[in-house]
């Protein structure tokens, strides 16, 4: 099963061909988003010149597909994880630990929540975002893209 990340979910909505061939060789059961991408989406909606036709556009394709919510376990998975890429990626010595935030380090929050979703879901994250290439260094899931 695929989870959409927002920049393949906004492709599609804005007609994407490479993206919309692929939503159609797969079953639409088979693709999903969570509450993140759709908060990420809403947000750009928001912030568009065109706000109300864009969020129309929005809340169509949401209607379309499944959409995971957070729970406990993703909230443990995305601490768990943040941690990990802490550890691996943050430098090793104390006085620059403590100043060092996850997004120093070249990570989104929302990519690490929706790499807690995928994990706890055993999902496929659909994306162009580097961020997944790097997270996979300490946590192994599957990331694809159809751009």
């Amino acid at each position: 099963m695929y989870l959409l990340d927002t920049n393949h979910c906004s492709r599609a909505i804005l007609g994407d061909e490479n993206v919309l061939h692929h939503l159609a060789e797969v079953e639409n059961s088979l693709v999903a988003t969570c509450v993140i991408v759709q908060g990420e989406l809403v947000d750009m909606a928001k912030r568009s010149q065109h706000t109300e036709a864009n969020l129309d556009l929005v809340h169509r394709f949401l209607n379309g597909i499944y959409i995971y919510n957070i729970d406990e376990i993703t909230a443990n998975l995305y601490g768990e994880l943040k941690a990990s890429l802490f550890n691996q990626f943050a430098p090793k010595e104390k006085s620059k630990r403590r100043k060092t935030k996850i997004t120093n380090l070249g990570f989104d929050e929302n990519d690490i929540w929706i790499a807690a979703v995928a994990l706890q879901h055993n999902l496929t994250i659909v994306s162009s975002d580097s961020d997944f290439q790097r997270i996979i260094q300490v946590r192994a899931f599957s990331v694809k893209s159809w751009l």
